[in-house]
């Protein structure tokens, strides 16, 4: 656990420090954020804060293969460094798109070509583990479901980040969710597939805790599309090596922690559940309205909160809280199948919704 904390605590660091230089950088080339009709800030503000984010991510994976547990794993550092080039790549693509607006066709170009480099290098999913049983997948199979999980989550994150520090806190817990169960699975259990998935989870929580200093209300600075593919990307990538590539027969079924059948497909939804229905219900509301998927409104999850009477920090305060719930919820049913896990999960789930629907009044917040 020491050496998880360390990377956690550098990938935080150099973020944090990082963050104050891309953000005179995005000021000197007039890569900010304007005012739209569908945005909440009423100033400019300066993007690049996915160059931070890499920054901090890229000293936590050099970190991480030099220290004597984490990187004592040849298969560890393999997929440690695919993911690490196509980050460069779709972090890139993000900045490009900070600065000149790319289409959605060249956005989801790039985005394709980064899950392609991952997947080329293994990090794809072999089988699906199902109660009872595996389904093994062949080569096609497994190519196309990567690619596709990899740019859902990247776009799920890309519209969640619609207020100061909501994305950058949703994927914070997610991330801590998952971390929790593959490092249980990883040390406890000696399981080295699990070892790359709990290393991405914990940079991935340390990368947005540093940058959430500067981005939560009154933020001064966005991640921009840099930023939101990069936290889509890392979770998804880290997900497909942990759900996709851990045979579930090794898990230790004589542990209580460990009998739960379902967690390695519920865990994944549970840690993306807000991203998961915010799209979904993006992509149908705007199907139904006869308007292309990425084709911008106000009727995100945040904008709803909005129009509830919720302040800013409140809206994203909750959102958090609903995260929270849902993802640490189902990680305390998965390794505990304790009465109480479901007691906590049902007490939060009211907990949340009490504190969401109370206000209905526009402007009356919380």
């Amino acid at each position: 656990m020491r050496e998880y904390l360390l990377v956690l605590l550098v990938a935080a660091g150099v973020t944090y420090v990082t963050a104050s230089l891309a953000r005179r950088v995005a000021f000197r080339y007039q890569a900010v954020a304007l005012v739209r009709d569908r945005d909440v800030h009423t100033k400019p503000i300066p993007y690049f804060g996915g160059i931070a984010m890499l920054a901090g991510t890229t000293a936590s994976l050099v970190l991480a293969t030099n220290l004597p547990w984490l990187g004592r794993f040849e298969l560890v550092q393999r997929d440690a460094w695919a993911v690490f080039w196509a980050c460069v790549l779709i972090v890139t693509v993000g900045v490009v798109d900070d600065m000149f607006e790319l289409g959605a066709l060249a956005k989801m170009s790039g985005q394709v070509l980064a899950a392609g480099i991952v997947v080329l290098n293994g990090v794809k999913f072999y089988w699906i583990p199902l109660p009872g049983r595996i389904i093994s997948l062949d080569d096609v199979s497994a190519v196309a479901l990567a690619v596709f999980v990899i740019v859902f989550c990247v776009n799920a994150i890309n519209l969640m980040d619609g207020l100061d520090g909501l994305a950058a806190g949703v994927v914070a817990i997610g991330a801590a969710a998952f971390f929790v169960y593959a490092y249980l699975l990883s040390f406890e259990q000696d399981l080295v597939r699990a070892t790359t998935s709990s290393l991405l989870t914990v940079g991935l929580v340390g990368v947005c805790l540093g940058f959430l200093p500067h981005n939560v209300h009154r933020a001064r600075m966005f991640m921009g599309d840099s930023g939101s593919m990069l936290l889509g990307f890392l979770l998804a990538t880290s997900m497909i090596s942990l759900t996709g590539q851990l045979d579930p027969s090794r898990i230790d079924a004589h542990e209580a922690a460990f009998t739960s059948a379902y967690l390695p497909l519920i865990l994944p939804v549970a840690a993306m559940a807000l991203p998961f229905i915010d799209l979904v219900s993006a992509y149908v509301r705007r199907t139904i309205a006869g308007k292309l998927w990425f084709q911008a409104d106000k009727q995100h999850l945040h904008h709803r909160m909005l129009q509830r009477g919720h302040s800013h920090g409140a809206a994203v305060a909750l959102l958090w809280l609903w995260s929270a719930v849902i993802a640490f919820g189902v990680v305390a049913i998965g390794i505990t199948e304790a009465w109480w896990a479901w007691a906590l999960l049902l007490g939060g789930i009211v907990l949340a919704a009490g504190l969401t629907f109370r206000r209905r009044e526009v402007g009356a917040g919380v």
